[in-house]
């Protein structure tokens, strides 16, 4: 039932990405659907064209790279809520190989260090352990684990394949965790 709920949520969300407006035809504010266009507070806002049309374009999701506007010197993200942590930028990856029929998974550490330190995600989202994450799309699909950013400030659920991109013959003899402070 789960899976089937999983699925299904996951063919609504891909067919509202199709409707998402294309890079540069961002929907202003008052027309958006999620502000209230008779509030005068909406002049305080800064229109999504003007803010995110300097950035890195994308062809999915807010229509922005992130990474790339990130790597670009384009923004500068605060690496925690309070700013006293730092980010410390990891190479490591970690290869989910619990993902039949998909390819695997390989999670990539150094874009989200970039972004935020390891205590934005360690011990509260993710156990640092290898398998010791229950992760599964129905649980990343209902805002958990992965899904509690993407498909809400990162790219959304409905590319697959950003995730999905490992094929299993490619590792031969890799280990799950690999890259600088893999153990």
């Amino acid at each position: 039932m789960r899976r089937t709920r999983a699925i299904i949520l996951l063919i609504v969300l891909s067919a509202l990405a199709s409707a998402v407006v294309g890079a540069g035809n961002w929907q202003s504010l008052k027309d958006d659907g999620l502000h209230d266009p008779s509030n005068p507070a909406i002049g305080v806002l800064q229109e999504p064209g003007a803010a995110l049309s300097v950035l890195a374009p994308d062809g999915a999701g807010n229509k922005v790279d992130w990474v790339q506007s990130l790597q670009q010197g384009l923004i500068a993200p605060r690496p925690s809520l309070d700013g006293d942590k730092e980010p410390e930028i990891r190479e490591t990856r970690v290869v989910m190989k619990n993902t039949y029929p998909m390819l695997y998974v390989t999670f990539p550490h150094k874009p989200h260090t970039q972004w935020m330190s390891c205590e934005a995600c360690h011990d509260r989202i993710f156990v640092p352990q290898v398998d010791a994450n229950p992760i599964n799309m129905g649980k990343i699909l209902e805002g958990e684990y992965c899904g509690l950013c993407h498909g809400a400030v990162s790219f959304p659920l409905t590319e697959c394949n950003r995730c999905h991109n490992t094929n299993p013959a490619s590792l031969g003899g890799e280990s799950v965790v690999t890259g600088e402070g893999a153990q």
